[in-house]
């Protein structure tokens, strides 16, 4: 999903875009750019055009889908610069995270750290609520109904040290709702840590979920306290803006 997902965004950016435009971009087979863009143009992402060299658009569908995406787009502006702030005073990665789905979320800002060693997960990566830090603390921010539907699917071992267990999931949810904010410990992507809180709109229901991406080789439980501070003190400024 997530190289279709970059094939779609690298035809935004070029449309109209050739096959082999798109695979020197991506460095892809031309093989596998071609099976992914007749897969999205079968979905009704995206359309053909021109004669002996097919081309490549993008539908209305599309541009509408961008435009329901406005909202993102106000909270991406909104939140870009409380994120670089807390990138210059915690030295790390900071991360935006929107759901995806009632089960999933997507990252949709990054502000890199400046660091030498560093985290990096690549914007559109989608991955399950409970994996990530603000995921975590996203889904925390739901009512117990929701939270009971998003641990009916099982989750994906995707390290060591992930927790798949429905029990143990409820038990860390339960830790973030009395503190503030969500600790991942190598769940996601072995060798990353990170803290994460939610973001509210005026409402005050979850929106999103705002993270400190850190090398493990850098991170130190005796910090979590001061990290969550900086966090929630982003948070705040963030929705103070919405």
């Amino acid at each position: 999903m997530q190289r279709a997902l970059s094939i779609l965004e690298a035809v935004a950016d070029t449309q109209p875009a050739g096959v082999g435009e798109l695979a020197r971009m991506l460095t892809l087979p031309k093989s596998t750019v071609q099976r992914h863009l007749w897969a999205l143009s079968d979905a009704g992402w995206i359309r053909p055009v021109g004669e002996e060299y097919t081309r490549w658009v993008l539908t209305s569908r599309a541009l509408l889908v961008g435009q329901r995406g406005s909202r993102e787009g106000r909270l991406r502006e909104v939140a870009l610069e409380p994120m670089r702030a807390l990138r210059d005073v915690t030295s790390e990665t900071i991360t935006l995270q929107v759901p995806a789905s009632e089960l999933d979320m997507v990252q949709i800002e990054r502000v890199d750290s400046q660091m030498a060693v560093r985290t990096y997960t690549a914007l559109g990566q989608v991955t399950p609520m409970a994996v990530t830090s603000g995921g975590l603390a996203y889904l925390a921010a739901l009512d117990d109904h929701a939270v009971e539907r998003a641990l009916e699917r099982p989750l994906p071992q995707l390290t060591a040290r992930t927790v798949t267990d429905a029990r143990a999931t409820r038990e860390r949810i339960a830790t973030v709702r009395q503190r503030g904010y969500a600790v991942n410990i190598g769940q996601n992507r072995l060798g990353v840590c990170a803290v994460g809180a939610v973001i509210r709109g005026l409402d005050r229901q979850p929106i999103a979920g705002l993270g400190i991406s850190i090398p493990e080789i850098r991170f130190d439980e005796a910090r979590l306290p001061w990290w969550g501070d900086q966090l929630l003190a982003t948070v705040k400024v963030i929705e103070s803006h919405l």
